[in-house]
């Protein structure tokens, strides 16, 4: 029998000891990590969000690509929480499926469960825009009691104050149309815009006010190294702004993890998400 040098025995050792890892970890990787809802809870200051506003507080679901079969207990997670702490306004940044156009109606119906004293809003994702018709997207959401604002704005009259919403197109796969999203917007009105993608935001801010523009997209990387936090896979349009809070000047940036996958139904060191930023006033 031959006997192994001390090099080959390291490799062999390295080899095994690395198997030894890769398998629990890819474990963890598909079957345990995607249905972990994770709750973020994050609180941003908004140099000219008015006072009698300090606190209010918004839910983002994101990136949901829903897949019933294998994503509907991991939704019923983020409609619970939400229903046990209410939020005043909930806003969806796209991505509600992954291709499958068929899947609209079911999570519709899910996401009309969703309350929130503000509003539901809502913006399409690029995948949203290759996948589904603009018209069918449009009119199952608003069956759920959503606001659908794709190149739009709108006015809120909260507490006496005034806020303006909207929504884009989606930046890779729409028609973005920028000074219509912000055609209703008036004077000092604070902005909350909702943009899928998250790297123009710089464009975006240099053109137009944004306060608070949230976005997801990139699902923060979806699969990240542990401690360095690097993720080796980045997408067109979220590779500057990859998750997280961002603030340049006075405008700021959130972009969300999400809850759904694409492509192999795989997370790791990167949770699916609900976040709840609280809006504080600086004043």
């Amino acid at each position: 029998m031959p006997i192994l040098s001390p090099k080959n025995t390291l490799v062999r050792r390295s080899f095994f000891g690395a198997l030894g890892t890769s398998i629990p970890c890819g474990i963890w990787a598909a079957a345990i990590e995607p249905n972990r809802l994770s709750i973020t809870q994050k609180e941003i200051t908004l140099k000219y969000w008015p006072q009698s506003l300090d606190g209010f507080r918004i839910a983002q679901l994101t990136d949901i690509h829903y897949r019933p079969e294998q994503d509907a207990q991991l939704l019923q997670k983020a409609i619970e929480h939400l229903r046990n702490e209410p939020v005043d306004l909930v806003a969806l940044t796209g991505d509600y499926i992954i291709s499958d156009d068929s899947v609209i109606t079911d999570l519709c119906k899910e996401l009309s469960k969703i309350s929130a004293e503000h509003g539901i809003f809502a913006c399409p994702g690029n995948h949203d825009r290759w996948h589904v018709s603009n018209y069918l997207l449009k009119t199952n959401l608003q069956k759920a009691g959503i606001v659908y604002l794709r190149n739009q704005g709108l006015k809120l009259n909260i507490k006496g104050e005034n806020i303006f919403i909207n929504g884009l197109d989606s930046i890779w796969a729409g028609q973005p149309l920028i000074n219509h999203a912000w055609s209703e917007h008036q004077g000092e009105t604070p902005v909350i815009s909702l943009v899928h993608e998250p790297d123009p935001f710089d464009e975006l801010r240099a053109e137009k006010r944004i306060d608070l523009q949230l976005s997801g997209h990139t699902h923060g990387g979806q699969c990240r190294i542990p401690i360095l936090g690097v993720a080796p896979v980045k997408v067109k349009y979220g590779r500057k702004y990859l998750y997280g809070h961002y603030q340049h000047e006075e405008s700021h940036l959130w972009v969300g993890r999400g809850i759904g996958t694409v492509g192999p139904r795989v997370r790791f060191a990167c949770p699916p998400e609900l976040a709840i930023l609280t809006l504080r006033s600086s004043s």
